[in-house]
């Protein structure tokens, strides 16, 4: 088995892979969205669920065309989650023939777990962050002042919400991955990572400040899971190391040989001139 694809292309024809594998991608993304359009109000419904359970049973639109702008935007974003995985290959072929084997084997696991990394950002959104957080935020509802106060969502509004929720909670889902990547790329080390705690909080503050809607809640439900991400990458790199060390051990006394050097009966390395006692130079 080669270790690379010395297959040498001229510029064009990795053009033309690079179009076939674009339009792939794109032709997926395509019959994803019109499939995801017939079903749009089906996948909304179910998207509207934690209103339902923080209380609201009402969504409005006061622009004509926002509700059909609004199944427009459904689709694509459940066309977008269904064509990932296709995207990710065509990708992955169009990078694999210029990588050594052995970046192969390296990159290959990280790749298949991004799609876990962020349904389990999604599923957290979905299930925990997007209920508390509308549940806070619906709470301003009631008299102030003599006067009712009464939250009406708009359906575009509200669906820019779900969207900032679900794509935010699994893009920063991914940071074990990268960290792990660029650890093991050379980039970083454990050592460093540990070291700078202090600075993964402030941007772990700065991630969630942006990628969710402008209220405390929103902010520490992605900030408390996005630390604890940072840990868990730490702790895997750490787990990592110690597999890695605990094979070379069991890999025997001829590997070590290999790797240290034949071990010799002599003391310490003689030093210059001989090793004679007093002496400065050759006789």
């Amino acid at each position: 088995m080669k270790d690379i694809d010395d297959t040498k292309q001229p510029l064009l024809e990795h053009l033309i892979e690079l179009r076939r594998r674009l339009l792939w991608s794109l032709a997926t993304l395509v019959a994803c969205f019109f499939l995801c359009f017939y079903f749009a109000k089906d996948i909304f419904a179910v998207l509207v669920q934690p209103l339902i359970k923080a209380g609201q049973g009402k969504l409005i639109y006061t622009d004509i065309f926002e509700a059909f702008f609004t199944q427009v935007k459904v689709s694509l974003f459940a066309a977008l989650m269904l064509a990932f995985p296709v995207i990710a290959t065509q990708l992955w072929r169009f990078v694999a023939p210029g990588l050594y084997a052995k970046e192969k084997k390296a990159f290959l696991p990280f790749l298949i777990m991004t799609p876990f990394f962020f349904a389990a950002g999604a599923c957290f959104a979905y299930f925990a962050a997007m209920p508390w957080a509308l549940h806070f935020l619906l709470s301003y509802q009631g008299d102030v002042g003599g006067i009712q106060q009464e939250a009406l969502p708009g359906v575009g509004n509200y669906l820019n919400f779900c969207t900032r929720f679900i794509f935010g909670f699994g893009a920063a889902f991914l940071l074990p991955i990268l960290l792990m990547i660029l650890e093991r790329a050379g980039i970083v080390t454990r050592e460093q990572l540990a070291k700078s705690r202090r600075y993964a909080i402030v941007g772990a503050a700065a991630v969630a400040a942006v990628l969710t809607p402008p209220d405390v809640v929103s902010m520490l439900l992605l900030l408390v899971p996005l630390y604890g991400l940072y840990e868990f990458a730490i702790l895997a790199i750490r787990i990592t190391h110690w597999r890695a060390a605990r094979k070379a051990a069991r890999s025997g006394p001829a590997v070590s040989a290999i790797v240290t050097g034949p071990q010799t009966e002599e003391g310490p390395e003689a030093p210059p001139g001989g090793g004679r006692v007093g002496g400065s130079g050759p006789i």
